[in-house]
């Protein structure tokens, strides 16, 4: 059974530090402080959003798509992950640009009732 180290400690919140490392093969053992990798302390759900992102290759309609979620619900998790790997967001508070809204719902890309909660604010 492969165990996913995890980054951030369940007790406090705190950032967690690996102290050993073991070979199963041959059975070295290094003892230590080691960091994690920054993609450690992403949660489960952040790294979901990560894969899917890949693999869409940051396309947000496909992204919308696949997790059946909203374009401001998209940025904001990536804005997210973009702060929880240690990086300032770069938008705080989501804009809203109706006219890309009114080209999306021209083109198809979203509904009426989605342009709607858009040009609202809500995700």
């Amino acid at each position: 059974m492969n165990n996913e180290v995890i980054g951030k400690c369940p007790i406090c919140g705190n950032e967690m530090e690996v102290t050993k490392l073991s070979c199963n093969s041959c059975g070295t053992s290094i003892e230590g402080h080691f960091s994690l990798c920054k993609f450690c302390k992403l949660s489960d759900e952040q790294k979901n959003f990560v894969e899917v992102f890949i693999k869409n290759r940051g396309n947000i309609k496909e992204i919308e798509k696949e997790l059946g979620i909203s374009y401001p619900t998209v940025r904001n998790k990536l804005e997210s992950v973009i702060e929880a790997l240690g990086y300032s967001p770069k938008y705080n508070v989501p804009s809203i640009n109706k006219k890309e809204i009114l080209e999306r719902l021209s083109n198809g890309e979203i509904t009426s009732e989605e342009a709607i909660n858009l040009l609202k604010g809500e995700e």
